[in-house]
């Protein structure tokens, strides 16, 4: 009887199988894999900036996120070149409010304004995407994207907050980040013809 306790035993320690973790919340992109320069389409299209112009269409890139953590209510999404303002940083991009039912960015979608979510004052004042448009000679710069899950209700915060203030009301909300870098630079001015 105890040989066939024990047959019983071993069988099931065998057959048992290590719990697999879940997957983690993450932020991926269809146009682009985690650290890859970007094409000038993402760049910023501002006629302030000569010598040379920023080559730009101020396209937004696509976005996809996915396994958010349990009790997520809503996400914000940050992008921020930390290289920006020759090291200081410069957000390029403040969203919120964004419901759970969304998991997407198509390509374009972020540039033209806010629809279905709330747009927060980046660098510029702007409430929707503005792409890179750095120094021309600065090396490659880094755009983080982070999208954060959050334990808020969609609709519960104002419109138009910095990132500053949208920081201070995410503390104690914030479940999970989850990122994605994409790099670039502009070209440097044309050569003089002789």
């Amino acid at each position: 009887m105890k040989a066939l306790i024990g047959i019983a035993i071993l069988g099931a320690v065998v057959g048992m199988t290590p719990a697999r973790a879940a997957e983690p919340f993450a932020l991926t992109s269809p146009a682009f894999k985690d650290g890859d320069v970007w094409p000038s389409k993402y760049a910023g299209a501002d006629p302030s900036r000569t010598n040379p112009p920023c080559p730009g269409e101020n396209v937004s890139p696509p976005l996809a996120w996915s396994n958010p953590p349990p009790g997520t209510k809503s996400y914000a999404l940050l992008l921020q070149d930390p290289d920006g303002a020759n090291g200081l940083g410069v957000y390029h991009w403040i969203a919120y409010d964004i419901p759970t039912s969304k998991t997407s960015f198509a390509e374009g979608e972020a540039s033209k304004g806010v629809n279905g979510w709330v747009g927060g004052k980046n660098a510029i004042g702007k409430t929707h995407y503005f792409g890179p448009c750095g120094p021309t000679g600065h090396s490659l710069h880094h755009y983080v994207f982070t999208m954060i899950a959050t334990d808020i209700e969609p609709g519960k915060l104002k419109p138009d907050m910095t990132r500053d203030e949208l920081v201070a009301e995410l503390k104690g909300h914030a479940l999970a980040p989850a990122s994605i870098v994409g790099r670039y630079t502009r070209p440097d001015a044309p050569a003089a013809k002789p």
